[in-house]
């Protein structure tokens, strides 16, 4: 039974007797990583990789040269077979996000329709980025405000990018107090508008059923608490209805119309918007992120320095150093720990793409601490970086002893389609994806490996085509090997945990087995939290679990099961403990790893054995 038992919920155990002798709604990964812009260090849902793109953004500059981050290449892979993903992107040390003034009629901000700025700026409203860092301005400006350098057809020549955006007043309607309210991309012009967002009849008065802050939203996440414990608070009174922006100090005009629609106050129409656009600034970024301009910020003491991408990775990942604290670390951390909260985030993996633990074991120390708390989910970590060799990644793997984790060797060339050139990844990038095709084509608790559901069809080659006795080596050290066979191309050929000891649970497909399993008891029992614990309730659980393992068992994914839960084990001085205690036995149906076939020759006239 649970170990300590205080608040109401329900408490599941595992009981590992396989040691040798010598349907709920979709639930995703977690990925964990520097992204080109998103909101830092909040966990946020994508259900496709355009979605993705538009919230975290894909290829950046770097010096002189265009990079992907590896978060973006593994989200790509997993969301090709998956529909649900938890983003976390990783920002250290203060960052904000930026802000764009959106001034009155009468403030004397413009001079044109081109919005140029000409004197002292009256604010109707503010919009406010969701995404976080310098990338996030689009303009210098005066005041920090507006554009002052325009380009031909109102470009923002400053720093208007792909990345950010802009912001334009179309049109108002004085009679009615409404007016439209354009979210642009950054780097487009009034020839070729990308509009992104579009609200039409918006109002400032806080009566009204379209009033901005209704409209758009003026709620948001930010991170507070510690290291250790961090939690999202939610600030604001109105949801979120825009994907890029939120309201802040609007100049209310309440009660805009009497009655007979009437303007009530002249004046109030001050208060209206002008017809323009204008930009944003004043995004702050932490410890590593962008300029203006979307090129990637190196360290102001090592200015030269370029932080390490795809196989120059080390210690230094991404513009981040790992292993060192406020240099992202902390961020990692945090992250984790609010991954941690299962009944918040509910995930059946972590991956942590850029990290590898000869540099970065901490971080991949917490995140399997986290899987093992939070016993449902799952890390794919990476032993060592590029370029490294067998014995290099076993050692690595004998400093870890988990059933919630696995490691794969070596690391892989794939396509970046957005650059047009191939570059070489972790096998944590592609491994995601394996998993959820796994998933899709066949179920958790099949192995995601071999020819038929194992094959990186992505991959151009791996960084060494392993020998039999490299494999052997490997899964001996419990490393999954990634094998490359004349024909069939670059495939998984392994499936272990990082378990020592030998049990079912040494085996992917038995680990996420127990995960999907545990998943839908516990949140299926939580509708039996305060019921009465009688019969009758035992009755519903049993309802419950049973007809979802026979279908597990149907679909190859057990052997046999038994689950009890009656008098024999909810005994007078259990139910009096307010307990409902169920034991649930499962014998997982084990994979066929190894084939042995033995051929007899035998003479002519020999009988065959029956």
């Amino acid at each position: 039974m649970a170990e300590k038992i205080v608040s109401p919920g329900v408490f599941t155990n595992e009981i590992d007797q396989s040691f040798l002798p010598a349907a709920i709604g979709e639930i995703g990964a977690a990925i964990v990583g520097p992204t080109v812009k998103g909101p830092a260090l909040v966990p946020t849902v994508v259900s496709s990789y355009s979605e993705y793109q538009q919230i975290f953004g894909d290829t950046f500059k770097s010096g002189s040269s265009y990079v992907t981050y590896l978060t973006s290449l593994t989200a790509q892979q997993y969301l090709k077979n998956a529909g649900r993903l938890t983003v976390v992107r990783i920002l250290d040390g203060s960052f904000s996000g930026a802000t764009g003034l959106v001034p009155t009629g009468s403030g004397n901000w413009y001079t044109g329709s081109g919005g140029d700025y000409s004197g002292d700026a009256i604010g109707s409203f503010k919009l406010n980025t969701l995404a976080d860092g310098a990338i996030m301005n689009s303009t210098i400006g005066v005041n920090g405000y507006e554009a002052t350098d325009l380009g031909t057809n109102n470009v923002l020549t400053n720093s208007g990018s792909k990345h950010n955006l802009r912001w334009e007043v179309s049109s108002i309607n004085q009679s009615k107090g409404t007016f439209t309210l354009l979210i642009r991309q950054g780097n487009d012009s009034n020839k070729r508008k990308q509009i992104l967002e579009t609200f039409n009849n918006i109002s400032l008065d806080p009566n009204s059923n379209n009033y901005i802050s209704k409209m758009i939203g003026d709620s948001y996440n930010t991170i507070a608490g510690t290291e250790s414990d961090p939690y999202l608070t939610f600030s604001g009174e109105y949801p979120p209805k825009s994907k890029y922006v939120y309201v802040s100090n609007v100049k209310d005009t309440i009660d805009y119309l009497d009655e007979n629609g009437n303007i009530t106050l002249n004046s109030a129409s001050a208060s209206l918007p002008g017809i323009g656009s204008g930009s944003f600034v004043g995004g702050t970024n932490g410890w590593a992120g962008f300029d203006g301009l979307g090129n990637f910020s190196h360290d102001a003491g090592n200015s030269s320095a370029n932080y390490n991408f795809y196989e120059n990775i080390d210690a230094s990942s991404q513009g981040f150093e790992p292993a060192t604290d406020a240099k992202g670390k902390t961020a990692y951390n945090k992250a984790l720990n609010l991954l941690s909260n299962q009944d918040e985030y509910d995930i059946n993996m972590i991956l942590l793409p850029g990290l590898e633990q000869t540099d970065h074991n901490a971080v991949i120390d917490k995140a399997i601490t986290v899987c093992e708390d939070r016993g449902d989910c799952f890390v794919i970590a990476d032993p060592v970086a590029h370029g490294k060799t067998i014995t290099n990644a076993t050692d690595e793997a004998k400093d870890y002893d988990s059933n919630y984790a696995a490691m794969y060797w070596p690391w892989v060339q794939i396509p970046d389609n957005q650059l047009g050139k191939n570059v070489w990844v972790p096998p944590s990038v592609v491994m995601g994806g394996i998993y959820s095709f796994n998933d899709t084509v066949a179920h958790p608790w099949f192995a995601p490996a071999g020819l038929n559901r194992g094959g990186i069809d992505v991959a151009i080659q791996a960084e060494r085509k392993l020998t039999h006795s490299n494999r052997d080596t490997l899964y001996d050290a419990h490393i999954n090997p990634i094998a490359t066979f004349p024909g069939q191309g670059v495939t998984v050929w392994g499936q272990k945990t990082l378990q020592k000891k030998a049990s079912a649970l040494d085996r992917v497909n038995v680990r996420r087995l127990l995960i999907k399993v545990k998943k839908f008891i516990a949140s299926s029992s939580r509708f039996l939290v305060f019921e009465q614990n009688n019969a009758s309730t035992r009755r519903r659980f049993l309802n419950i679990v049973n007809p979802f393992l026979e279908q597990v068992q149907s679909n190859s994914g057990l052997t046999a099961f038994r689950v009890v839960m009656d008098e024999s084990n909810n005994t007078p001085d259990v139910v009096d403990r307010n307990i409902l205690y169920g034991q649930i036995f499962v014998q997982p149906t084990r994979t066929a790893e190894f084939i042995v076939l033995d051929f007899t020759v035998q003479p002519t006239g020999a009988t065959f054995p029956e």
